[in-house]
């Protein structure tokens, strides 16, 4: 557990990630969507996909390096045959869930009619006996509390990868933390609120647990999500545009920070660029592991931007390429010079300007306001702006505009011109979508009433499919409780 060019104890890392809603990928891996092929919507259920075995992950590389590696949590980065399961993908240890959400207390999840089963594991099977009916929250902070108490910190570095799944629909919690909110009148705000109560108490004993086991003073922690907030379902971006599963800066701005005793500069804010693919290079570096020359990686490492202040290696960040999303009906070649087809859903940021074609997705400006149940007034529904639907294009400045209020892809239409053509150059090196049909194959029923790997050869298949036609008659109990 030692740097070998320092002599001085390598870093344990703490890497966190509170869901808003819902996922898109976990940030252990280095690359763009588009280099994925995951840049189209989320990885379903019931599809036969998951991160490409090809694609090296942060834990491979912290291991590598020497460090323990464990996660506990929600992987959403797919799981149709047994190589995709996190176990397969570099964490020694995995407990937590498959999918990319489900019931907090039964840990039971429907992808529809039918489709119905349980998602706990312990390593590569379901966790019937780890399973006491405990809110996931709290379930995921004692798993993480044991495995600091079973590993000594002097012996041998941590990585320890913890996703819960709050705050995610469905929207629930203890009633304990919901008391403290009777004033909020909206029921999702106020579940909402309760949940991240929760979840800050979560974090504040993890902190203690690392402090009391001897990891404190040698450990980053990096706290981080992935997207903004729904306020359908209590979330609020406010004053920024958009939601979740949009690319306005509501939906794709995130939260986060880093606390440590190793940092440089301590209560300073990191105003530069930092993008999810960043803490990859900058967590195996940190840790003392190697980055592969033939890696082609497409973050950076940060962190003595984070650490010290000094400018992000970072100039710019591809939000997405999804050339399979609705497209603009007003989308055109014309309208982007004839240099992109203003129909395609994608997203740049280059400096302080950020360029948008297509369907950017739900574009209103939602204050807070809206979360009560009273009626609304004329001054707060004026607040909620919306756009004609004939764009394909837009430009901000997201510096002097985060709320992209004022769209100046008129007056600047060199600056249009040369983020286009930097939007050329990135897809020019996309890989094709990789978003495979439904699996009936995957329905949990075929798989002893839980969600997990179903993709096996053909002949294996069919002898199991003979016997489970057979056994279907009786009536699947099991599953009625998720309806």
């Amino acid at each position: 557990g030692f740097d070998s060019r320092s002599r001085r104890p390598l870093p344990h890392v703490l890497l966190q990630k509170w869901r808003w809603l819902p996922a898109d990928a976990a940030p252990v891996v280095c690359v763009y969507q588009i280099h994925t092929g995951l840049q189209h919507s989320i990885i379903r259920a019931t599809q036969p996909n998951c991160l490409p075995l090809e694609n090296i992950t942060l834990p491979q590389k912290l291991k590598e390096a020497g460090y323990s590696t464990h996660m506990v949590g929600k992987w959403h980065l797919g799981f149709y045959k047994r190589g995709c399961l996190p176990t397969q993908r570099g964490f020694d240890t995995f407990f937590g869930s498959l999918l990319g959400s489900g019931d907090y207390y039964s840990h039971y999840k429907c992808e529809g009619p039918g489709m119905c089963g349980y998602d706990l594991y312990e390593g590569e099977e379901a966790a019937w006996e780890q399973d006491r009916g405990l809110y996931s929250t709290v379930m995921f902070t004692r798993k993480a509390v044991s495995i600091l108490a079973n590993h000594d910190p002097h012996k041998q570095p941590l990585f320890l990868y913890l996703a819960y799944q709050a705050v995610h629909s469905p929207l629930q919690v203890p009633a304990r933390y919901l008391e403290r909110y009777k004033g909020i009148p909206n029921p999702h705000r106020r579940k909402y609120a309760a949940m991240v109560s929760c979840l800050d108490e979560a974090i504040h004993n993890l902190t203690l647990a690392l402090k009391h086991f001897g990891y404190y003073d040698n450990t980053v922690i990096v706290y981080s999500t992935d997207n903004g907030g729904q306020p359908l379902a209590g979330g609020s971006n406010w004053p920024l545009r958009g939601s979740k599963a949009t690319y306005w800066e509501g939906g794709i701005r995130a939260v986060g920070f880093v606390h440590s005793p190793l940092l440089v500069k301590k209560g300073s804010k990191c105003q530069t660029l930092v993008h999810i693919t960043d803490w990859f290079p900058t967590l195996v570096t940190l840790g003392g592991g190697t980055l592969d020359e033939d890696q082609n990686l497409d973050g950076y490492d940060v962190w003595e931007a984070i650490s010290e202040g000094r400018p992000s290696p970072r100039l710019d960040i591809l939000h997405n390429i999804d050339p399979i999303y609705i497209k603009a009906k007003n989308g055109s070649w014309k309208a982007g010079y004839g240099l992109w087809n203003t129909a395609v859903q994608a997203a740049l940021r280059v400096g302080h300007w950020k360029l948008l074609t297509g369907v950017p997705g739900y574009s209103d400006w939602v204050p807070p306001q809206t979360f009560s149940n009273q009626r609304l007034t004329t001054r707060h529904h004026n607040e909620r702006v919306r756009w004609g639907g004939g764009k394909s294009i837009w430009l901000f400045n997201i510096t002097a505009d985060p709320y992209e209020r004022v769209d100046l892809s008129q007056q600047y239409p060199h600056i249009v011109k040369k983020m286009l053509m930097r939007l050329v150059q990135y897809n020019k090196t996309a890989v094709p979508v990789r978003y495979p049909a439904k699996d009936l194959r995957s329905n949990p029923q075929y798989n002893g009433g839980v969600w997990g790997p179903w993709y096996k050869d053909e002949k294996r298949w069919k002898n199991k499919s003979r016997n489970i036609k057979l056994k279907r008659k009786k009536p699947q109990t099991a599953f009625t409780q998720c309806h």
